[in-house]
This record gives C-alpha cells, sequence and structure tokens, in this order.
C-alpha cells in the first residue's frame, strides 16, 4: 500500500490561508478570532476527520495493517481462527499443623498468590489416591495432600514460580497453608497479531499440497507454542524406509500428553500425502543441571536476588526448542540479565562441566536443578 499523503491540522489551515490569499488583489485578515479564520478552521477539523476515517478504513481491509478484532474478522473469512490462550497448570500442597482430623480439600478451591494477584482452582485427578467425589482426602495422622490446581485466567502470567502461591482464598476446615514446591507451566497468551499473520501465510501456502509446509501448519495450528521436526523416508531408528516420515513434536514441556500426540496425528493425517506413512514421537528430555556462585551488590535483598536468576534460568532453559543448543556462556549472561543486583558471576558449570550441552532433532533441553549460591 503506497504511504498516505497526511497532513496536520496547521498544514491544512496554513494551506487554505495560502491558496485564499493568492487569489485575492488585497491582504485578508486571518487573524485568531476573525471569521475567515474560523470558517478555514472548521475546514481544517473536517479534513482531519476524513482523514482519519481514511486511514481507519484502509488499515481494517488489510491484514497486514488490521489488528486485534479486526484482525480476526478478516481471517475468518478464510477459516483461519486465532489459537486461544492456554492456562497454567501446576500442583500444590495442603498442609496442617495438628493431623488429628480427617480434612477434605473440596474441588474447585481457589488457592492465590499473596498479592491475590493469581488464582488458581483445584482440579480433578482420578489418579490421585487422596481423589473422592468430595475432594481431595487428607487423612487423620497426615500432615499434608499434593493436588493439581488450574489458573482462573488463562496466560503466561499464570506459570507462577516456585513456593509463589501461598494464601487460601477461603477457609478450608483443618487446612492451614498451601504452596508449590514447582512452578506451573503451561500458561501462554493468545496467538498475537505477528504470529497470526506468519501463520496465515503458511496456511495459504499449504493449500491443496501435501507438502513439508503444509504439515509444518497442520501441527503448528494444532496448540499455540507446539514444537516439532520432519525427517523423511527415514524411521525413527535412523534406517532409510521410503515413503515414510517421522516427526518429533512437543508442545514445550518436554512430555507432551497423549491429547496433545492425539491432536497432532490427527491433524498429520489430513494433510499427509496419498500412499505415505508416519509416526509421531515426543521427544527425548536431555536434563540439565546448572551451578553457578553469584555475588550480591550491596543494596540488594541476596535470597530475593538469587531467586531471581534461578527463575530466569530455569525459564530460559525450558523455553529451548527442539534440537537446540544450550550454551554454556550463555548462563551467566542470563543470570546478569536477571536482576541488576547481580554484581559477579562465578564457577558456573553445566552438567559439572563447562561444555556446551546439544541436542538432536529428536531430544529437547529442559532444566533439572539450578543451584545459586
Amino acid at each position: 500500500m503506497t504511504a498516505l499523503n497526511t497532513k496536520t491540522f496547521a498544514t491544512m489551515v496554513s494551506d487554505q490561508v495560502t491558496s485564499i490569499q493568492s487569489k485575492a488583489s488585497q491582504l485578508i485578515n486571518f487573524t485568531i478570532g476573525s471569521v475567515l479564520r474560523a470558517l478555514v478552521e472548521t475546514n481544517a477539523a473536517l479534513g482531519l476527520w476524513l482523514q482519519s476515517m481514511i486511514i481507519q478504513v484502509l488499515g481494517v481491509t488489510r491484514a497486514s495493517t488490521s489488528s486485534d478484532s479486526d484482525l480476526d474478522s478478516w481471517m475468518a473469512d478464510y477459516g483461519v481462527t486465532r489459537i486461544a490462550a492456554t492456562a497454567a497448570v501446576g500442583q500444590v500442597t495442603f498442609s496442617r499443623f495438628t493431623p488429628t482430623t480427617q480434612a477434605i480439600v473440596p474441588i474447585g478451591s481457589i488457592v492465590q498468590t499473596a498479592d491475590g494477584s493469581l488464582q488458581y482452582a483445584v482440579t480433578v485427578d482420578l489418579s490421585n489416591p487422596s481423589y473422592t467425589t468430595a475432594g481431595y482426602v487428607i487423612a487423620a495422622g497426615t500432615a499434608s495432600v499434593t493436588v493439581p490446581v488450574q489458573a482462573l485466567v488463562a496466560g503466561a502470567s499464570g506459570n507462577a514460580a516456585a513456593n509463589l502461591v501461598t494464601a487460601l482464598a477461603q477457609t478450608i476446615l483443618y487446612v492451614d497453608t498451601v504452596t508449590n514446591a514447582a512452578a506451573f507451566s503451561g500458561g501462554a497468551d493468545a496467538e498475537s497479531d505477528t504470529a497470526l499473520r506468519a501463520r496465515f501465510v503458511a496456511y495459504i501456502a499449504s493449500l491443496s499440497k501435501a507438502t513439508v509446509t503444509a504439515i509444518g501448519y497442520a501441527i503448528a495450528a494444532a496448540e499455540l507454542g507446539a514444537y516439532y521436526s520432519i525427517v523423511e523416508n527415514k524411521k525413527y531408528d535412523g534406517s532409510a524406509d521410503l515413503g515414510y516420515f517421522y516427526i518429533v513434536v512437543d508442545d514445550g514441556s518436554g512430555s507432551p500428553p497423549a491429547a496433545f500426540i492425539t491432536t497432532v496425528t490427527n491433524a498429520v493425517d489430513a494433510v499427509r500425502p496419498i500412499t505415505t506413512r508416519f509416526g509421531i514421537y515426543t521427544p527425548n528430555v536431555i536434563t540439565a543441571a546448572v551451578a553457578m556462585t553469584v555475588t550480591v551488590a550491596s543494596g540488594y535483598d541476596a535470597a530475593a536476588t538469587r531467586a531471581l536468576v534461578v527463575t530466569a534460568l530455569q525459564t530460559y532453559i525450558n523455553s529451548l526448542a527442539l534440537g537446540q543448543t544450550l550454551q554454556y556462556t550463555r548462563l551467566a549472561a542470563i543470570a546478569y540479565g536477571a536482576s541488576a543486583g547481580v554484581a559477579n558471576v562465578s564457577g558456573v558449570t553445566l552438567n559439572a562441566g563447562t561444555a556446551d550441552l546439544t541436542a538432536t532433532a529428536q531430544q529437547v533441553i529442559k532444566h533439572s536443578t539450578v543451584v545459586v549460591s
């Protein structure tokens, strides 16, 4: 689209005054408060309004310039919808000081961070031995029970760090405290405008084509944040097999659930070339154990600063895609960037060494332990 030659209010007034004066044989009064000045400024205000309407109409008629609901409406004409946000999930532990009486944690009980900004509801886990239709039972003589929860509001903000969910939103009889020993995961914001536009291009490229691009689009559309690698004419073990391809796919967790694998399988099956066969595999997880010593600057809380470094390292490592290398030298840079209170980083080790941790297209790297002393 050619750039519009837009004008400001002052320019519109100036252009009118110049045009009118050039047609007159004597000097015309355009001082502030004069009748002609008022008419000129009125025309300029109307021109600005018309100009803004033109810009708005042009903006919403093209996918590259529209946004939010306008972009959604544009994409809907082609049957493409924005991938919705997903809610974070995790485990919390309910505990009590006096475990003499049986307690029940009802399904739907709300827990939250200390400031109440993030809230989570207890969900059903049929495999949990403490689960009953009434809720999770803390038997007499038992001090605690660990149960699953899900964020009430979908989005990446729900991925709370460890030990942040520490408050009960309501009273639960014979239960005193709650905490999350591990960070929550799985929360993702809705697909951004930029990502939706990029996926739309892939969608157009995939139409009526049983290609790698078409298969990749089908996987990407299955769930926000899906990572994948496609290998053609080979089995998973590396042996040749013409007409067969395999896909290693991950939802970002390193251990995608069966429901995710089923969704991807169905999506790929709908676009695969006729007579071809394929297999879907989850990634092999390579664990990364990181240790380092952080010197905290004067005036900063040492424990809080080191906790920020731990969270930053865990987040970075867990964000690595299939086959992506974890660079040893990157670890110190992440630590420095975690807080202005980090004065020095030393003694950095990665799996007890100082070498990069590499991964193949079948592997993904996730953190096992991150120790910052």
